[in-house]
């Protein structure tokens, strides 16, 4: 049989996959499948093929992930094809392992690569490592690789899809054999999922036929012992929502005299951080926009000007009762995992309860994908309903029109198919593997690194919106945002029962570790920087909150002036577009800054809904600068820095500097293009988009 599998294998395999038939109420939060010693070889081992070979894998995926994306792919299509081929499959972080030895892969292993891009076509931080790896390979050092591949990125960043199109060149150029063709996922387009699915399709068929593999009909194959334990929430080695284990009772952690936790702190160990300060930037009724400030005293925790608070967040009240109702779920149980195959890693801190998992480690308001409810009609209450699960699975336009354009989550999908029919029928350990896990929301830091050492602000427009496919519809809501938003109102000791606020929040946290206003962050680093020479003139072009990073540049810059002031800096022109004066950022700072920084630093603001008036775009006040744009750009060296959002203004942005630059050099708009792409790869034309 190919890859390893013969009769014997096959059968052994399922026999310890058991998928035991889902119980109704209680009974179904039982053990679901008995554990296997004879397959938990464990290994300790960094190197990728002797941890393979150690855990008897006939597959392996791996994938490099800046926000989760890219992981939850590898994870559904790992999953994939252990149900569907019964294959041995081993998925793992490219952070975690060495690759020095990949081309001793055995010869029946295919590797599958999931790889996101960050920034200007770079690996994601956790995959630097393995990009290094790549660059220093020589002709034939990779002649036994079969890889597939599979990149995810946004068409309309200027090197879509940089980093897999990178790993594609290293690889080739080293030897690897690709299966298939390549997959690419565009976010920009909000193709990402359909991308998937399209790739997959063709990539599996592939690998059937190629690979003789024998497929069966998917059932759900645990890859954790589920079982509920016998204690409640008052043991305090039950997590109740607290981010990592290191925050549960009785933990010996490093404090400061003060009393705060010292770290170190990173993506994996949150800071449990005061927000010491917050205001409503807004001055319209119908909109809201939270300016944050998080106190990092005490914490060792670092930033630099330009760099990206993580807010890790948790779901609201009204998501989690309506989810734990679609599923006849009973909050309190306390339950544990333990993983069937030793290459996995438990995904939140247990044991748990069902309770804590929904509202705080559980993805539930996300969007859905087609695959999805490929996987969930198994658990179908009754024939008919299995059967518009299988047609939505398989009919793009059809669950595009039905599911994604009404902006429906799980609970709300599942309970507008079944006219409010409970899914009691869905075992708890599927909806904890299933369902992508809470992700952190990344912010563009608003504050200086030198003027505030200890203080992180970030700006956030609150999403809360009519579902535009009914107003009868429950609203489109943030997660993130509308929790700093009930922070920003208790803060300041307004009322959130007196407003119409669409959800509601449990603002104390597990055991009140979120109490006094605290949520869990982390830094992540950035690339977006001003430049080093305060000489070098700078353009800026950030409208709504894409603002935030150049209130920071600019404090900056105030700072720089009063640290050193017989020093020259150069032009700071900084673009901001918002509506109109209600929700203009900011704008009693700008001033200050200006009388500051006398001409140094000047501001061209758009609006776009001025009564009366034409729309007006950040794009539009860069061609009436023409002039003065051309000649900081072509003969003074400026720096160029947009940030917000990446499909529309970016995309007019990189149009208007075209023009720009081709009217002042007298050269074909294409050559023009050509100049900011070199711009970009000096890193003299940088992006902060989303």
């Amino acid at each position: 049989m190919p890859l390893g599998l013969d009769t014997l294998d096959f059968v052994v395999l399922c026999g310890l996959a058991l998928a035991v038939a889902a119980y109704v109420g209680k009974d179904k939060l039982k053990s679901m499948l008995a554990s296997n010693e004879s397959i938990k070889v464990s290994s300790d081992s960094r190197d990728i093929v002797q941890t393979l070979r150690d855990n008897d894998k006939n597959y392996l995926v791996l994938y490099g992930s800046q926000t989760g994306t890219a992981e939850d792919y590898a994870k559904k299509f790992a999953k994939e094809l252990s149900a569907k081929f019964s294959l041995k499959v081993m998925c793992a972080d490219i952070e975690n392992y060495d690759m020095q030895n990949l081309n001793e892969l055995p010869a029946n292993v295919v590797v599958s690569i999931f790889l996101s891009t960050y920034g200007e076509g770079d690996f994601p931080d956790g995959a630097i490592p393995f990009e290094d790896f790549l660059t220093g390979l020589s002709s034939g050092d990779l002649e036994n690789v079969r890889y597939t591949l599979f990149g995810l990125g946004n068409s309309t960043y200027e090197f879509f899809n940089g980093a897999s199109k990178k790993a594609q060149k290293y690889l080739s150029e080293a030897g690897a054999t690709l299966v298939g063709k390549s997959g690419e996922a565009d976010d920009g387009a909000g193709t990402t999922d359909e991308d998937y699915m399209t790739w997959k399709d063709a990539l599996m068929a592939l690998l059937k036929s190629e690979l003789g593999l024998d497929e069966h009909e998917q059932k759900f194959e645990p890859n954790f012992q589920y079982s509920v334990m016998e204690t409640d929430e008052t043991d305090n080695s039950v997590s109740l929502g607290e981010p990592t284990v290191q925050y549960l009772p009785g933990q010996k952690l490093p404090f400061s005299p003060d009393g705060r936790q010292t770290g170190p702190f990173d993506s994996t160990h949150p800071y449990v951080a005061p927000i010491v300060k917050s205001r409503e930037l807004f001055k319209s009724n119908g909109r809201n926009c939270i300016h944050a400030d998080f106190d990092l005293s005490g914490s060792n925790l670092k930033y630099s000007t330009g760099d990206h608070l993580a807010v890790w967040p948790s779901n609201s009240n009204e998501k989690v009762e309506k989810f734990l109702n679609c599923f006849g779920l009973d909050p309190k149980v306390v339950f544990s995992l333990r993983p069937l195959d030793p290459t996995i890693k438990n995904p939140f801190p247990l044991p748990t309860t069902i309770g804590a998992t929904v509202r705080h480690y559980l993805e539930i308001t996300g969007p859905l994908s087609r695959q999805f409810f490929g996987s969930i009609m198994q658990f179908a209450p009754n024939a008919e309903l299995k059967e518009r699960l299988n047609e939505l699975s398989n009919d793009r336009d059809e669950f595009a029109k039905e599911i994604t354009v009404k902006y429906l989550n799980l609970a709300d999908a599942l309970l507008y198919l079944s006219n409010g029919a409970k899914w009691t029928s869905v075992p708890w350990n599927f909806l904890v593997e299933s369902i992508p896990h809470m992700q952190p929301r990344y912010y563009s830091i608003s504050s200086s690194s030198l003027t505030e050492k200890q203080t992180i602000s970030i700006t956030a427009i609150v999403e809360n919106m009519l579902n535009p496919t009914s107003e009868k519809a429950e609203p489109v809501t943030g997660v993130a945002t509308n929790l700093l938003r009930h922070i920003q109102l208790s803060q300041n000791k307004e009322s959130a029962e007196n407003l119409p606020l669409p959800v509601h929040y449990d603002l104390s946290g597990p055991r009140g570790l979120f109490k006094s206003h605290k949520l869990p962050v982390h830094v992540r680093r950035s690339t977006f920087r001003l430049p080093s020479n305060p000489a070098t003139p700078v353009i800026m072009i950030g409208p709504g909150t894409g603002v935030a990073p150049f209130r920071g540049f600019i404090r900056d810059r105030v700072k720089f002036a009063e640290q050193q002031p017989n020093v020259s800096l150069g032009k700071h022109l900084l673009f901001y577009g918002s509506r109109d004066q209600n929700d203009f950022l900011y704008q009693e700072e700008w001033p200050e800054y200006s009388k500051k920084l006398g001409g140094v630093f000047e501001m061209v603001v758009a609006h776009s809904r001025l009564p009366n008036k034409p729309k007006t775009y950040v794009q539009d006040k860069l061609l009436e600068k023409e002039e003065e744009l051309f000649k900081l750009c072509a003969t003074q060296g400026a720096f160029i820095y947009v940030c917000g959002d990446a499909k529309g203004m970016a995309q007019g942005v990189h149009a208007a500097l075209v023009t720009i630059l081709s009217r002042g050099k007298q050269i074909k708009e294409s050559e023009a293009a050509e100049m900011l792409k070199m711009l970009k790869s000096s890193g003299r034309y940088q992006e902060d988009v989303w």
